[in-house]
């Protein structure tokens, strides 16, 4: 079997498992019975969680480990993860101590539980292990497999393969597996698909790659080095020429680094505007599903699955951060900017735009709740929590692809922003860092959950935040952000109106010292891009 299929079958069940985590809400709540709030909690600071370690993930990769053995250890964490997922549902492990088997919170106790939080931490770490080595290893790989045996030939091949499985996968994923009921049952399907892919993936003989360090490790020995030599230069009187040989090298190099990290203070103020992002997208995959889950799912005779919702957020996604965007910014830079114009200003100005469109969305998602709650009202179904709203599931299907538009342009621009303006040294680390912001921000979001519902009962009101989501308000909840969404576009606005915007930054790029490890570029994208940016852009923010 082929290098290239060995790796690949690890991305593909990857894929499956995206699709299984995504309606972890509806698990939570129609299984554990949580209340809206508590259930939404776990879901947004476990996924929190694959956007912030990756970016020490590749620090170890560069530092210690190499992508095989990252690799090695996220493939079998995220094995040992599902298979302890499926075991804790209530059927599995009550049956063998001869308790009740139901899907049901009394079914669930104590060695369930903990069974189940372990379970996402070892998630956590498989997807955070694969989004950071998978695609690089993977092209290393196949390049060198080609160079190493001329097997030009061999392309059609691995497209073919690479194709097959892009529709495949997704297929399976969000229209057939949603009809397997029995949760232990699909939860035990990912175990499966992912331990398999592991060994298939053990079975291979591959080229290590070497570990020189990470630009990390470098650029804070730098940060340390140059404080502690301006501080004794302070201490004693200034010398009244620059002075030659080493030590003036020595000097131009500190007075680099003291830029770099100038200009990474710089961008302090427009990243901290970044984070509501996160917050924003947040409700996708919690209050967005839990209101398509009680909805009318019927069209025709055919029950809608509920996956089939995130196969339209990936497609938008797609479609507007990477297709359309690039188009529009080839436009900019040909017909009102020259040069590097639009590298300077058209991601600050796509940023503006993606600002914007979370607008839209809120405004469609307060309504559409409004609508939704009105429906609940009349048909007297205030108390009865499990009963369906005769209202069509496809009222979300706006709110949702809008939230796709506000996360593919806003990825894509925030990445934009991060090549042109940041100092090198940070380079190998951008899309991390954007992960890193976006993961702050699903966080956040339990956060702003509390203080909301706390403000909303001043006065003795009822809580917007109900034990179950027909009491809730989340229109209410929606209209705050919102107004918190303007908030942000305003000061973003006065932020990058005031940002001191330098020239295109790709002349200056270092070629980073491990560069199979860096992000891949378009280049390096062979094999059906729409498959890989699902995976490596969106699969680690389902969860």
């Amino acid at each position: 079997m082929a290098t290239f299929v060995r790796i690949t079958v690890l991305m593909w069940a990857d894929i499956l498992a995206a699709y299984a985590m995504w309606v972890m809400m509806t698990y939570l709540t129609n299984v554990w019975k949580l209340n809206l709030t508590h259930a939404a909690a776990i879901i947004n600071i476990w996924g929190g969680l694959p956007f912030i370690m990756p970016i020490g993930f590749a620090f170890l990769v560069d530092t210690f480990m190499g992508h095989y053995a990252m690799l090695l250890v996220s493939s079998i964490a995220y094995s040992i993860g599902l298979g302890f997922l499926a075991i804790s549902t209530p059927p599995v492990l009550s049956k063998s101590l001869g308790n009740c088997s139901a899907y049901k919170p009394e079914c669930i106790g104590h060695a369930q539980k903990i069974l189940y939080y372990t379970a996402l931490a070892f998630i956590a770490v498989g997807i955070s292990g694969h989004a950071v080595s998978l695609f690089s290893f993977r092209t290393k790989q196949v390049n060198v497999q080609t160079e190493d045996e001329n097997k030009d030939k061999d392309f059609g091949r691995k497209l073919a393969w690479h194709c097959a499985g892009n529709f495949a996968v997704p297929i399976i994923g969000g229209i057939a597996l949603p009809y397997i009921k029995p949760w232990s049952i699909l939860f035990g399907i990912q175990a499966i698909c992912t331990a398999v892919a592991t060994l298939l993936f053990l079975s291979g003989s591959y080229k290590h790659d070497k570990r020189r360090g990470s630009h990390l490790t470098n650029l804070f020995r730098d940060f340390v080095a140059s404080a502690s030599k301006i501080w004794h230069q302070c201490l004693r009187s200034a010398p009244t020429a620059l002075p030659t040989g080493p030590t003036r090298k020595e000097q131009e190099k500190n007075i680099e680094t003291v830029k770099d990290i100038k200009i990474g203070i710089r961008m302090i103020p427009m990243c901290m505007t970044f984070i509501f992002f996160g917050v924003v997208i947040s409700i996708g995959k919690t209050y967005f599903i839990e209101q398509a889950n009680h909805m009318n799912r019927k069209l025709g005779h055919w029950t809608v699955p509920l996956p089939i919702f995130l196969t339209f957020n990936i497609l938008i996604n797609y479609e507007f951060g990477k297709v359309r965007l690039s188009r529009l910014y080839c436009k900019i830079e040909r017909r009102i900017f020259s040069g590097s114009g639009s590298q300077r200003y058209g991601p600050p100005t796509g940023i503006a735009v993606a600002m914007v469109v979370s607008v839209l969305c809120c405004i469609t998602a307060a309504k559409v709740e409004t609508q939704r709650h009105s429906v609940i009202k009349s048909h007297s179904l205030l108390d009865k929590p499990d009963e369906n709203i005769p209202m069509s599931v496809f009222s979300l299907l706006p709110q949702f692809l809008l939230l796709g538009m506000v996360d593919g342009i806003s990825r894509t621009c925030i990445d934009e922003f991060f090549q042109n303006q940041a100092p090198a040294p940070m380079k190998r680390y951008l899309t991390l860092f954007t992960h890193v912001l976006f993961g702050l921000g699903n966080m956040a979001s339990v956060l702003l959950v509390y203080m909301v519902g706390k403000v909303s009962e001043k006065g003795e009101k009822p809580n917007w935040f109900q034990d179950t989501l027909n009491r809730s308000r989340l229109d209410n909840y929606y209209w705050t952000l919102t107004v918190l969404s303007c908030v942000i576009l305003v000061l973003y606005i006065l932020v990058a109106l005031c940002y001191p915007y330098r020239e295109s930054a790709s002349k200056d790029v270092e070629a980073p010292q491990n560069q199979e490890s860096a992000q891949p570029n378009e280049d390096d994208i062979q094999f059906c891009c729409c498959c890989d940016y699902l995976f490596f852009k969106w699969v680690p923010r389902v969860i």
